[in-house]
């Protein structure tokens, strides 16, 4: 909204002081503190990716299937977070490190399902579960087939 236009100067004037005061008051982003939660909450789900494909490795999968396990436990594990209402805590320490793209997603999801599963299981949660990650799975989607076309008439199939 901003400052009210008023033509009363003396409004102004105080309309002004609370502003000047208010943003004098206004608590100051621990920025370097911030950044360096983001950067170690990163980088604790990513190391905890990079295990569990080892561990997938280690048991004779190929590195494909080690990859593809690794997300769908990194989705299974960030969900069950989510539902258990600790992929919260998770977020308000560690901030944007937690936002990875494959827990963020599952985040995401989990997340409407979870608020809104007392309205029941088709209004409820599954009505909600794709507000958040619906326009990116619609827009992923759309995106592949439109790059997959574009490259069938450059390359041509095969």
């Amino acid at each position: 909204m901003g400052i009210n236009r008023s033509s009363d100067p003396q409004k102004r004037q105080a309309q002004m002081t609370y502003q000047s005061l208010a943003k004098k008051h206004q608590p100051k982003p621990r920025l370097a503190r911030n950044m360096f939660l983001a950067f170690l909450t990163g980088g604790a789900i990513s190391l905890l990716g990079q295990i569990l494909f080892n561990l997938y490795r280690g048991l004779g999968l190929n590195e494909g299937l080690s990859g593809s396990l690794m997300a769908v436990t990194l989705v299974f594990l960030a969900g069950l977070l989510t539902a258990l209402g600790w992929y919260d805590a998770i977020g308000r320490i560690g901030g944007a490190g937690s936002a990875i793209p494959i827990t963020g997603f599952a985040n995401s999801v989990v997340s409407p399902a979870v608020e809104f599963r007392q309205e029941g299981m088709v209004l409820g949660m599954a009505a909600r579960m794709f507000t958040v990650a619906g326009p990116v799975i619609v827009y992923g989607v759309v995106s592949a087939v439109v790059v997959g076309i574009l490259r069938w008439l450059v390359v041509g199939a095969g």
